[in-house]
């Protein structure tokens, strides 16, 4: 074929604010060919995920497109009718959005939630929708799918959601899949099985992936075409091979020089934790079990044993990371020793005091001295409130200094997660997900905790900004000897920021020990494993030409 089956031509977009009008794309040029993955890259903000909205016209309210075509065969989605997008939307072109909370419905099974395109577009009937959307399900790699699919999301974990969202996008076969960072809640193994999909599709079927992502480790192992982004516009495009290995733009030698997946080693910017000298166990986990009823199907297990004997302690000052494939229990070990939810059995000694069961008073001195920044940022702030009022709210309900003293304080941290103060005034519908993820850091450092559990706290951000949070969370804990729970899947930024790695399968910990002990000695299969998955092992021309790039030798 000659021809791509997507063609942009010119397109700008903007977003009506409070008395201004803000450019969030401008004259972009775009090309997506079949059978072929292209990858849109750049920072939080760049514009890519509104280049993606825009071609199917799923943009907030106050977003628009100004200028420019989006041609699919025939079609010039940018002026169809809303009846005549319907007849596209779903069909032939499907979205898996970044954010699986919010993009599905918390009332309804994820059976029916699949069962609901296919029968919409006259794929299935009422009584052979729900066998088929089990396929679907196993299709798009979630384990045990048919307890999957009579679970509601909240049941599931964040790659779990993820992958359901991923089923609805490919229930319909479509032409064009737009992926927007479909990835970014997956450990690395089930990432890998998820874009070994969405590449098979492409290969076998001739099926168009757009695929936005700020990981370029990603992007640089699957795509063919790469398109990088900045400030709304195109800065760089091209074939994947030639744009990595000879960038011609500054801003991509930026993105390059600050992936660690690409680069394989510590980045020098992210300062080292400094533990102190108390040796006394800020956090201590004891044979930590926790068990979920699962529904009734025939012959099944009633109940899942998600956490399993899960012993740890942690110290002031440092950092013990959780890492693990999507269900292997490491978020709901971190559930547990906040006490949001309770244990089946075991023990959480928080300062020396058993909090295991603690109410009244004690758990709320355990709230404010134990913060947690969730996976999802978006799920986590009230739409309600502005950016001012979700930062200052831990403030006022522990009754800390006054209005004014509150404000400044939210000022002086969006500082310190690299947003400007006018970001005070927004709602969170107004940000990019890094955006939102940012705000939700600096609520979590409100009230000066003595340990914040980080449930993937940097997954949704890009690798510049990664790395500012992440030099934020290092200096933090220097200065004032907070320690972090921290959860991750992925390993290249668990490698810069733990003093300690518990590796975690099927709700046990397999394996711990320092960070250079696991990458460079692993001792068991199953970390070994999570390692190869680690992306980025694809790149087409030596790790040391970016190492080098970095150091300022051509």
């Amino acid at each position: 074929m000659t021809t791509p089956l997507l063609e942009i031509r010119g397109l700008s977009v903007s977003y009506r604010t409070r008395g201004s009008t803000v450019a969030a794309v401008r004259d972009v040029d775009l090309d997506v060919w079949p059978g072929q993955v292209t990858a849109v890259v750049g920072e939080s903000g760049s514009g890519k995920s509104t280049t993606a909205h825009a071609i199917t016209r799923l943009l907030p309210d106050n977003g628009g497109i100004d200028a420019g075509t989006v041609r699919f065969g025939r079609h010039d989605l940018a002026t169809l009718s809303e009846p005549e997008l319907r007849t596209v939307r779903g069909a032939r072109i499907g979205l898996v959005p970044q954010d699986p909370t919010v993009s599905l419905n918390p009332v309804k099974r994820i059976g029916e939630q699949v069962a609901e395109v296919l029968r919409i577009h006259g794929l299935a009937t009422r009584r052979s929708a729900a066998a088929e959307a089990i396929a679907v399900l196993d299709r798009a790699g979630l384990p045990d799918a048919a307890v999957r699919a009579r679970q509601y999301p909240h049941e599931l974990s964040g790659g779990m959601r993820q992958r359901a969202l991923i089923a609805v996008a490919i229930a319909a076969r479509p032409e064009l899949i737009i992926a927007d960072e479909p990835t970014s809640a997956l450990d690395v193994t089930v990432q890998r099985v998820v874009l070994d999909h969405l590449q098979r599709l492409a290969e076998e079927s001739g099926t168009a992936v757009l695929l936005v992502t700020h990981d370029l480790g990603v992007a640089a192992d699957r795509a063919q075409r790469l398109v990088v982004m900045a400030r709304g516009r195109v800065v760089e495009a091209g074939p994947t091979r030639d744009v990595l290995a000879d960038p011609q733009d500054a801003y991509t030698r930026h993105l390059l020089a600050s992936a660690p997946s690409m680069t394989g080693g510590r980045r020098p910017s992210v300062p080292t934790p400094t533990p102190t000298t108390d040796t006394a166990p800020l956090l201590e986990a004891r044979n930590l079990v926790k068990e979920f009823r699962l529904p009734r199907t025939a012959g099944g297990p009633r109940t899942l044993r998600a956490v399993d004997d899960v012993s740890f302690t942690l110290r002031r000052g440092r950092t013990l990371a959780l890492v693990g494939e999507s269900g292997s229990g490491k978020s709901t070990t971190a559930r547990l020793v906040l006490r949001l939810t309770d244990a089946t059995a075991g023990q959480v000694l928080f300062d020396g005091a058993d909090v295991t069961t603690a109410t009244g008073a004690r758990a709320r001195e355990l709230r404010r001295r134990a913060q947690l920044v969730y996976q999802n940022p978006y799920a986590s702030l009230d739409p309600r409130f502005s950016v001012g009022e979700v930062i200052t709210e831990p403030l006022r309900a522990f009754k800390v200094g006054d209005r004014r003293s509150r404000l400044a304080r939210a000022s002086e941290l969006l500082d310190r997660v690299a947003l400007p103060s006018a970001v005070l005034e927004r709602r969170p519908a107004e940000l990019s997900g890094g955006q939102r993820q940012r705000v939700a850091i600096a609520r979590a450092l409100a009230l000066s905790p003595d340990l914040v559990v980080c449930d993937e706290p940097v997954s949704a951000l890009d690798v510049s900004v990664q790395a500012q949070v992440l030099e934020l969370l290092a200096e933090l804990q220097a200065g004032t000897g907070v320690a972090y729970l921290f959860v991750s899947h992925d390993l290249a930024v668990v490698r810069q920021i733990a003093h300690q790695v518990a590796v975690m399968r099927a709700g046990r910990v397999v394996e711990t020990g320092p960070p250079e002990d696991l990458f460079t000695r692993p001792r068991h299969a199953y970390t070994r494993e999570l390692l190869a998955a680690i992306p980025g092992g694809r790149v087409p021309y030596p790790a040391e030409t970016i190492t080098n790039r970095r150091a300022g030798v051509s």
